[in-house]
């Protein structure tokens, strides 16, 4: 079979933040390697107009530039604390273009199939006739593009999209709009159209605990990082917190929300506090879960319904990757079951760096994943001895990435970790590969 890659070089897939990331930290220790990325551009969910990407019109980041970017690229002093979409793909850009990316980048590379061999990885490309062959794969294609519908008995009538495939707010106008979820998506959605749609409903099963983006003047997940630097304990942060959330907005309920069920950090964060002003002022009316659907009626739980135009479910994504069979991700309960959600617990020579959801920033704990993904395959190539202590350490499970947040059981909370934990067991690891990481700086 002929090969379009020598066996020494190692494929990353995917040249969104995570790809771009680990295609850095490969090349900082001269590990040869190519980026195949299925787009014409590099940006991932960060192209807005792309296929792949779940981005809006509107989209900000939830969280801080300063727990979001790079551990050794910051962002911009003339962005704002929460960067646009387009901010975000610019800074993605700046960062390929700093670091020398673009060279080791194909793009329009649409990847079919993984397959392994005896000793290398089989990658099939679409359109290329014959295999290439590399030594390695690192998947970074991201877990925020394939919708999750929502499973709900009946036929509706009308117009019904995913969050996934909303861009602009003209499809809203003088339309009846139910929102279908409450994560961060569905309540940026559902505030956008309490400006300009006839009437919207959102249907919450549950109550959420609501945080500011800003409190104190602050970017909100900073004043996090400083309760966490102090070492003060779940117990502590979870009171105090409470106490300056309930200071700032008080507790849903007093706007018409349901009481959340659960205690604060139990379920991912929703940081917006737009909605209840819109909930507060009657621009977004709350109903419960969706019993079914009744032509252009929705019944809900409580038995009321309400007739709908437009109905936008904001109800996640699921972990997906089409080009590779599940069993060689190790995959166990709804997700690949894999040391610190990166490194394989056999293989060597499979990693996923970005399967995360943090209650705050992505890039940089990407960032940290990907350090330690090239310093365990340097250590693997020279043979050392740290590589035997890894692999031995990978092999026996799983490390505990909740930061003793008992989360609430949902497919929401399948690859969530506690962002201020999990970046310390990654510089931890990184001070015993001999490398000690950029240290982020406080807020």
């Amino acid at each position: 079979m002929n090969a379009l890659a020598p066996p020494q070089r190692y494929c990353i897939v995917g040249a969104g933040p995570c790809g771009l990331t680990a295609a850095k930290n490969l090349a900082e220790q001269g590990i040869s390697f190519d980026c195949l990325e299925a787009e014409e551009d590099l940006g991932g969910n960060w192209l807005y107009g792309s296929p792949h990407s779940s981005v809006y019109s509107s989209t900000h980041l939830i969280s801080s530039k300063r727990l979001t970017e790079y551990t050794d690229f910051p962002m911009p002093r003339s962005f704002p604390p929460y960067p646009s979409h387009a901010q975000a793909l610019s800074y993605l850009r700046a960062y390929a273009e700093q670091f020398q990316l673009a060279r080791s980048i194909e793009y329009g590379k649409k990847i079919t199939h993984l397959l392994r061999r005896e000793n290398d990885w089989e990658v099939r490309v679409a359109g290329e006739p014959a295999a290439r062959i590399y030594a390695g794969v690192l998947i970074a294609s991201g877990h925020h593009w394939d919708p999750q519908w929502p499973e709900i008995p009946g036929r509706f009538e009308g117009e019904m999209l995913h969050a996934h495939d909303y861009k602009t707010p003209d499809i809203l106008a003088g339309k009846r709009v139910l929102v279908v979820g409450g994560g961060n998506s569905g309540c940026d959605i559902a505030v956008e159209a309490g400006r300009c749609a006839k009437e919207v409903f959102q249907s919450l099963r549950r109550g959420y605990h609501f945080l500011p983006k800003f409190l104190l003047g602050k970017p909100v997940d900073s004043c996090g990082d400083r309760l966490h630097r102090w070492r003060f304990p779940l117990w502590l942060q979870r009171q105090i917190s409470s106490w300056m959330v309930h200071v700032s907005l008080g507790p849903p309920e007093r706007y018409g929300l349901p009481r959340p069920d659960h205690k604060l950090f139990e379920t991912h964060p929703i940081v917006n506090s737009q909605l209840l002003y819109s909930v507060g002022h009657g621009l977004v009316k709350v109903r419960p879960g969706v019993e079914r659907f009744d032509g252009q009626d929705v019944v809900f739980t409580d038995r009321s319904r309400e007739t709908i135009d437009l109905i936008i479910c904001a109800t996640g994504y699921k972990i997906s990757f089409p080009f590779i069979q599940p069993n060689l991700l190790h995959w166990r309960q709804g997700r690949p079951d894999l040391f610190l959600n990166v490194f394989h617990p056999q293989a060597d020579d499979l990693f996923i760096v970005g399967l995360i959801q943090p209650n705050s920033g992505i890039w940089g704990l990407a960032d940290l994943q990907a350090q330690l993904v090239a310093r365990f395959l340097s250590a693997l190539h020279s043979e050392s001895s740290q590589a035997d202590w890894f692999r031995r350490l990978k092999s026996g499970g799983n490390d505990d990435l909740s930061g003793g947040i008992r989360y609430v059981a949902s497919a929401r909370h399948l690859v969530e970790v506690e962002y201020f934990g999990y970046r310390r067991r990654l510089q931890k690891l990184l001070r015993r590969f001999g490398r000690p990481p950029v240290e982020t700086p406080a807020s």
